[in-house]
């Protein structure tokens, strides 16, 4: 046996086993596994065995189908034709095959089973998906009430100022105080400047002469059947009903027997948390008003037959958690729709005007979205929601009119009828074309039930330019009772795990509301490094406590390095303040006393900003194709006034800037519903239907797993 050899032996013979640092194979190795500890979620999450689930339940509920049906047609025949019957069964099981083959291709892709709706803060656009335009109904109910809605407020709208005796003031000029007044003819100034700039011929006494002819003005009285024009009042059955929605809401007359009082469930885009007291009551409200809609504008009076429908809902870019979720459970239980899905409005503003890519400002009556669709997809960080609209700039009219001596001194737009016309002495006077600047004289008729009519005229100048102004000046709209009972009844959704709020955020969003944002009361510093340890709120996750409990090192709450306090410098050495252990200040996205309210041109280009994140060509992609919707931009002259705002604001792009229209003149307030039509029409490639069977086993979890973007 031959021994074995020594190492300097297998050295000198070349055969040494040496290490040359080269794998044994190319192919890359894994670590094996450790047993005691991992994790995989393969087939333990809902949504990963939901598909697979429904399937094999359809499969299994097809199969009972035709198990029942043959049991029957066998149990109907006789014994002498068993075998036709066998036949025939054969035949009627290709026939159900066909007829199952016949639903799922799509009748239902006309639309003509989906139900499209479009929630406002003023009106309600609902239809079914094959109708060419939507029907549009007021966002309003009126309940029975000991007082109507104009009698419950103390002050008439727009509000007047005070004297210190507590009277309200009488003279026009003073009306509305002198920070009002002030801004008024500042603005009034600077037209006056660009008008003579522009080349635009004025009269020096032009304020004058509207002033005068608006203080001598005595109304015509005209009896009630020789108004061609005259209102159709909603009369009272008897007995009266409990609540009234929609058109007939309005024409409630004010003093009538018994008082009805107005409710808009939607205020500023948000519920409307001031006017109710509890949140059942206005979730039941919004209910009432889609239910009705339903019944009276589309003819679905009987409720058995919703559940043949799907719904597509329109939800705002930058939305409340709380709000979609309690939307779903309405649809879902309360109609009883078979399939219900939900799209953002600028998405559906995107479908709507047939674009891929755009920046669609949606000014409504009360809200102004802003956000930058590229592809199909919101861009998440684009997203802006500013609490201005049509209504405020109504609301700035008529202020403007009665500084100027308005003839109906007496206007309160808390009272119906006079909310009626000012909406529509607004539609039909307001321009943004300063060509139109001038005094002119228009008439209006006052009508009120019961009372014969008033014919009033009345001149007006520079206030049917300066009214939609507003959006770019802002401070000439009344915003102080904007936030009231903000969150009074609706909580912040909450994350489940870390106990953070979850609702939406954009970082375009997040520099306005940083630029608007009141600085936060200041805090005893003191105070605050005196506070034990053990008072010291826990974290939320588990995961936290035990880093605690180990000592593991977290990062500091406080900025490094330490700040130091001016004036704390003695004896040439610097004193340094330890920083209090505290909480940081909460984030301005989620901070209830910042209302939203922004120059509209700025905010457009802040969203364009976010959206093309420094590309240049993006940048222009989306300054060249902003695309304008929503009924707050009827206004004449509205687009090229903002087209020229932008430019002097990006005079490097002003090449480049351009506002579009929505295409086939299709009215710019129901866009958003054509769009979201459109998208309830794709049957075959949408994938965010939420179904009754899937909503009964995960309810609202199902939207992280259906919705198109990151819920």
């Amino acid at each position: 046996m031959v021994g074995k050899k020594s190492g300097k032996a297998l050295r000198d013979e070349g055969l040494e086993r040496t290490d040359n640092n080269m794998d044994l194979s190319s192919w890359p190795q894994v670590a094996a596994i450790n047993q005691k500890n991992y994790y995989t979620d393969y087939l333990k999450r809902d949504d990963q065995s939901l598909a697979f689930r429904l399937q094999n339940e359809e499969a299994r509920t097809k199969m009972t189908k035709k198990a029942k049906d043959k049991d029957r047609a066998l149990a109907m025949a006789n014994s002498n034709e068993a075998a036709e019957g066998e036949a025939e069964v054969e035949g009627e099981d290709e026939d159900v095959n066909m007829d199952d083959a016949e639903e799922e291709t799509p009748a239902e892709t006309a639309g003509s089973k989906v139900i499209v709706v479009h929630v406002g803060s003023q009106n309600l656009r609902i239809g079914l998906a094959s109708d060419a335009l939507p029907k549009t109904v007021p966002m309003v109910i009126a309940r029975k009430s000991t007082t109507s809605e104009s009698e419950d407020q103390e002050e008439p709208k727009p509000k007047r100022v005070k004297r210190d005796d507590g009277t309200t003031e009488d003279e026009p000029e003073k009306m509305f105080g002198e920070e009002w007044s002030s801004q008024f003819n500042k603005m009034s100034a600077e037209l006056k400047v660009r008008m003579r700039l522009n080349k635009r011929r004025m009269l020096p006494n032009s304020k004058e002469m509207v002033v005068n002819y608006n203080r001598k003005v005595v109304p015509d009285p005209i009896s009630e059947h020789n108004d061609p024009m005259r209102m159709e009042w909603t009369e009272l059955s008897n007995p009266s009903p409990e609540y009234i929605v929609g058109h007939d809401a309005l024409r409630v007359p004010d003093a009538s027997t018994p008082r009805y009082k107005l409710y808009w469930p939607i205020k500023n885009g948000w519920c409307n948390e001031n006017d109710y007291q509890s949140k059942q009551m206005i979730f039941l409200d919004i209910a009432l008003i889609l239910e009705e809609a339903i019944k009276n504008q589309l003819g679905l009076t009987s409720k058995k037959n919703w559940t043949q429908y799907s719904c597509v809902f329109v939800i705002p870019d930058l939305y409340d958690k709380s709000y979609v979720t309690q939307v779903l459970e309405i649809l879902m239980r309360e109609f009883s729709f078979a399939r219900v899905c939900f799209i953002q409005e600028s998405l559906a503003a995107t479908f709507g005007a047939g674009l891929t890519s755009a920046c669609v400002v949606d000014i409504g009556a009360q809200k102004t979205s802003i956000c930058c669709v590229e592809e199909g997809m919101c861009v998440e960080n684009s997203r802006v929601n500013l609490k201005m609209g049509g209504r405020d700039v109504t609301e700035a009219f008529i202020q403007m009119m009665l500084y100027d001596h308005f003839p109906y001194a007496d206007i309160n737009l808390f009272r119906r009828y006079d909310f009626l016309l000012a909406e529509e002495l607004k539609r039909s006077i307001c321009t943004m074309n300063e060509a139109s600047v001038s005094p002119q004289v228009f008439d209006f008729h006052l009508r009120v039930a019961g009372q014969d009519t008033q014919k009033y005229t009345f001149k007006a100048f520079d206030e049917v330019h300066l009214a939609p102004m507003g959006f770019f000046e802002t401070t000439i709209f009344d915003n102080t009772h904007k936030l009231d009972g903000r969150r009074k009844l609706i909580k912040k959704s909450i994350d489940i795990y870390d106990g953070q709020p979850n609702d939406p955020i954009s970082a375009a969003q997040s520099e306005i509301l940083t630029a608007l944002a009141p600085p936060l009361p200041k805090v005893n510093l003191d105070a605050q490094q005196s506070v034990d340890a053990s008072s010291r709120p826990q974290p939320p996750n588990a995961l936290g406590r035990v880093q605690e409990q180990e000592g593991t090192p977290q990062s500091s709450v406080a900025g490094s390095p330490v700040p130091e306090v001016p004036g704390a410098q003695a004896g040439g050495a610097t004193a340094a303040v330890s920083a209090p252990t505290s909480q940081p200040p909460p984030s301005v996205d989620y901070r209830d006393d910042i209302l939203p309210v922004f120059s509209l041109d700025s905010a457009i280009l802040t969203s364009i900003a976010h959206a093309a994140r420094s590309d240049e060509k993006k940048m222009r992609d989306f300054i060249g194709g902003i695309m304008v919707v929503g009924g707050g931009t009827l206004t004449s002259g509205f687009h090229l006034f903002l087209e020229e705002r932008l430019q002097a604001l990006r005079p490097g792009f002003a090449k480049d800037i351009m506002i579009g229209v929505p295409p086939r003149d299709l009215d710019p307030q129901v866009v958003v519903w054509k769009g979201a039509s459109i998208f309830g029409k794709l049957s075959g490639t949408n994938d965010s239907w939420i179904g009754k069977l899937e909503y009964d086993r995960l309810g609202h979890r199902l939207m992280a797993y259906k919705c198109m973007w990151a819920y």
